[in-house]
């Protein structure tokens, strides 16, 4: 089973990455499954448009997920643009890419809200990432709920495709992460490094701890119950504590008689044990940027190989070259 997915080089990576989709993908790593996990240097380019930024983030994004466990022995590791073939692939789907079927993502809609500006490459973003996935025969796809109308789009051209020139693409499932709720930011809406309220998963403990304490509480006193289910503290210390621990601590919340400095605490240390290993093979790859770029460079090729045998395909189908 192909497994397919990748992520935007457009931030620092942090907690909301990890439990949002990271830990998701290192569990899909078996020997079940062949997993495609790409740095999506070119959607990137829809937000990101300083060039010293972009090789930043990217360089960021690769070391990152090889400190928290993606194994190259065990996935096929690599950035997008070494795969230029994926351009060629949303070009010819662009073409049996309805424009109502565009114009219906929410997507789009929603990231001009937020203050990108509008452009071609936002509006097309779909029909690249449909490439992205169709191009490598991917069976599956790891998806938030954010991210499944996309996912439908990407089923309907291959459908689309397949129709009009033979059966070629695969159509992809998706694989909805649901393991985890939204992960919540410091100000409790969701962590986003649009909305500057993120834990990154390398910065200093000191500065992860500091973050933790400054969490905006309500003033309920401390021998009063507290409702564990409208709290930042307590959504994100279920995320790091053990199923036993939290259960403690939503007995401890409508029991009343704890402060939540006490469970900011025991947040900012449990924390700080998950990350701490990342962050000690993290300074390791940055000393070692030589390894990181072999890596890359491999899995490129690794995933251009694959990408180039189903583009011959395409072209064929399509009538751009000659058949043999």
């Amino acid at each position: 089973m192909r497994v397919l997915s990748g992520i935007q080089p457009s931030g620092k990576l942090h907690i909301g990455n990890y439990f949002g989709a990271m830990r998701q993908y290192l569990k899909l790593q078996s020997e079940e499954n062949e997993c495609f996990y790409f740095i999506a240097n070119y959607h990137a380019m829809t937000s990101v448009q300083a060039a010293d930024e972009l090789q930043s983030y990217t360089d960021e994004v690769a070391r990152g997920y090889l400190a928290v466990g993606i194994n190259p022995d065990k996935s096929v590791f690599f950035r997008q643009s070494d795969v230029p073939e994926v351009c060629e692939l949303a070009w010819i789907l662009s073409c049996v890419t309805p424009m109502g079927l565009l114009e219906r993502c929410v997507s789009y809609k929603e990231k001009v809200e937020h203050g990108l500006r509008p452009n071609h490459g936002l509006f097309f973003y779909p029909v690249l990432q449909a490439a992205d996935i169709l191009i490598y025969n991917s069976h599956i796809v790891p998806v938030g709920q954010d991210q499944k109308q996309h996912l439908e789009v990407t089923r309907d051209l291959a459908i689309k495709f397949n129709n009009t020139y033979g059966e070629i693409l695969t159509v992809p499932d998706p694989y909805i992460i649901t393991a985890t709720a939204v992960v919540p930011g410091l100000d409790g809406r969701k962590m986003s490094k649009s909305y500057n309220n993120t834990l990154e998963l390398f910065e200093p403990a000191g500065r992860t701890k500091k973050k933790i304490m400054r969490i905006v509480t309500d003033s309920t006193p401390v021998e009063a119950p507290k409702d564990p289910d409208n709290c930042t503290v307590f959504a994100l210390l279920s995320l790091v504590a053990s199923q036993q621990e939290t259960q403690e601590w939503r007995e401890r919340y409508r029991r009343g008689g704890m402060g939540y400095g006490e469970a900011k605490k025991r947040l900012a240390e449990l924390t700080n044990e998950l990350l701490d290993p990342f962050r000690r093979r993290y300074d390791e790859l940055c000393r070692n940027s030589d390894y990181v770029e072999d890596i890359l460079r491999e899995g490129g090729k690794k995933a251009r190989s694959v990408a180039q045998e189903l583009m011959e395909k395409v072209r064929t189908a399509t009538g751009i070259t000659k058949q043999k």
